[in-house]
């Protein structure tokens, strides 16, 4: 059953080699990374499940390697044994670096699930890996909204702000439903790539009696970014 979660967005920018002479901008970010990693780990885990967004879906047993190169940075990133051939996605060679720098040793499995997967298969997943082990920790990756400035990637979009809040207020609280029923179409126009593996933690949580901490919830560059811990 799933015992603990955090919930971490992803931009490469969390990296402060890649943010470069910006990076002290994100150190907020980065510090309430922190505090999420340690509420999993504080729960003692017999498995530790990273999901993130993805082009496809894949699950790497046991982990795999990512690579920071495309963003400039030449550093590879293991997430646990890194047995898997295939190359992490984006989102999970981000929690590979999170988890590295958190010194973490939990066994894991991660799943990249697409950003277009239905809700109905997230939730169904979120309860099939919650019953892999009988303490289950979640390291959830993902964004909000891409549309919440002129500047954002996605350009201005005026639903872009109330649909954020409504997932602030749902990682807060540990509302499940209120996760397992977020707009799949509006979160696609929107560009919020987290809104499947939010939903895979729905299906995790639900009947878990979690209680939820919003660390982080700023738009710092346009774009959604929410930091969660549930216990």
């Amino acid at each position: 059953m799933l015992v603990a979660a955090a919930v971490c967005p992803c931009p490469p920018l969390l990296v402060p080699d890649v943010a470069s002479g910006a990076a002290p901008e994100l150190d907020p970010l980065r510090a309430a990374c922190a505090d999420a990693l340690a509420v999993p780990a504080a729960a003692r885990p017999d498995l530790l499940v990273v999901v993130g967004a993805a082009d496809s879906a894949h699950v790497w047993e046991g982990g795999g390697t990512g690579s920071l190169r495309p963003y400039g940075v030449n550093l590879s990133v293991r997430l646990g044994d890194g047995s898997d051939p295939e190359p992490l996605a984006p989102s999970l060679t981000l929690a590979a670096w999170l988890l590295t720098r958190a010194g973490s040793t939990a066994p894991l499995h991660a799943a990249g699930v697409p950003v277009t997967a239905p809700a109905a298969r997230m939730l169904e997943l979120g309860r099939g890996l919650a019953e892999l082990a009988d303490r289950v920790a979640l390291l959830v990756m993902g964004d909000g909204s891409t549309c919440r400035t002129l500047k954002a990637p996605g350009y201005l979009d005026e639903r872009a702000e109330p649909f954020d809040a409504s997932v602030a207020r749902a990682l807060g609280a540990a509302d499940t439903e209120a996760l397992a029923a977020l707009d799949v179409p509006l979160a696609t126009e929107l560009g919020a790539a987290g809104r499947a593996p939010w939903q895979v933690l729905a299906g995790a949580a639900d009947g878990a009696g979690l209680s939820g901490d919003l660390l982080y919830d700023q738009a710092p560059y346009g774009v959604g970014y929410f930091v969660a811990a549930w216990s």
